[in-house]
C-alpha cells in the first residue's frame, strides 16, 4: 500500500488499529488534531505505525463512568475516530510532534490481547460509511444560529476568532472545527464524535453552548481563560 493512500471506503481500512486513549480529544473526519507524544508506549504506536506503512492512529476516549480511577487500561468507549499521520517532526529530545487527519469513525468490536505497550482494537467502519463523502449534509446544517452561538461565546469569554476564516470556511469544516475545539468535557466531546450527521452535530454544539451560557450567566462564573 503507498503511503498516500486514499480511502474511499470501510474496505480500505485495516480490521485492526492502535488507539491511543485521551481524555477530552475529538478527532472528526477530515479534521486535523495536534499531538505531543512522549510516553514510551506511544512513541512505539508511531514508530510501527510509520513501520507498517499505514500510518493510522485510533482516537478514543477512556470511558471514566466505567472505569476506575487507578485502572490501567480503562474501559474504552464504544465509538473513536481513526486518523493518518499527515505531519511528523521529531523534537530532539525524544518527543514526536505530529498532526494527524481524520478519515472515519469506527465502532470498537472488540479490544485485543496483544504484546505490544499499546492497546490495539478490532473496529467496524461500515456504521460511519457517510464519513468517506466529504461535506456530506452540509447544506442541513443551520449555520446562522451557529454563528450567532458562536458570537455569543466569544463575547461572554473575550476571546476573538478570524472571523474572515470562518466566514469563508465550508459547514463540515467549520462545524468540525468548532467541535474539535470546543472547551467541554468528554461527554460533551462523545456526543459530538458520534452524532449521526453533520446537522444533529452542529445542533448539539449549539445546544451545549447555550446551555453552558446560560449556566455562566445564572451562576456568575468568570470567562474562559
Amino acid at each position: 500500500m503507498p503511503i498516500n493512500a486514499a480511502y474511499r471506503g470501510p474496505a480500505d481500512l485495516p480490521e485492526v488499529i492502535p488507539v491511543f486513549p485521551l481524555p477530552g480529544a475529538l478527532l472528526l473526519p477530515r479534521g486535523q488534531m495536534p499531538l505531543n507524544i512522549f510516553e514510551p508506549r506511544y512513541l512505539a504506536m508511531i514508530d510501527d505505525a510509520l513501520r507498517d506503512g499505514h500510518r493510522l492512529i485510533g482516537m478514543i476516549q477512556p470511558d471514566s463512568a466505567h472505569s476506575s480511577e487507578t485502572a490501567e487500561k480503562p474501559t474504552l468507549f464504544n465509538v473513536g475516530c481513526v486518523g493518518r499521520i499527515t505531519q511528523l517532526a521529531e523534537s530532539g529530545d525524544g518527543r514526536y510532534i505530529l498532526e494527524l487527519t481524520g478519515v472515519s469513525r469506527f465502532k470498537v468490536v472488540e479490544e485485543l490481547q496483544v504484546l505490544t505497550p499499546y492497546r490495539q482494537c478490532k473496529v467496524d467502519y461500515f456504521p460511519f460509511v457517510d464519513d468517506f463523502t466529504a461535506r456530506k449534509g452540509e447544506d442541513e446544517v443551520d449555520r446562522e444560529t451557529l454563528l450567532a452561538v458562536l458570537t455569543d461565546f466569544l463575547k461572554a469569554n473575550n476571546l476573538k476568532v478570524d472571523w474572515d476564516g470562518v466566514e469563508s470556511a465550508p459547514n463540515e469544516a467549520l462545524v468540525n472545527a468548532l467541535a474539535m475545539m470546543s472547551p467541554y468535557g468528554p461527554p460533551e466531546k462523545q456526543a459530538l464524535l458520534e452524532a449521526p450527521d453533520l446537522k444533529t452535530r452542529a445542533e448539539i454544539l449549539i445546544a451545549v453552548t447555550e446551555m453552558d451560557l446560560a449556566k455562566k450567566r445564572t451562576s456568575g462564573d468568570p470567562p474562559l481563560q
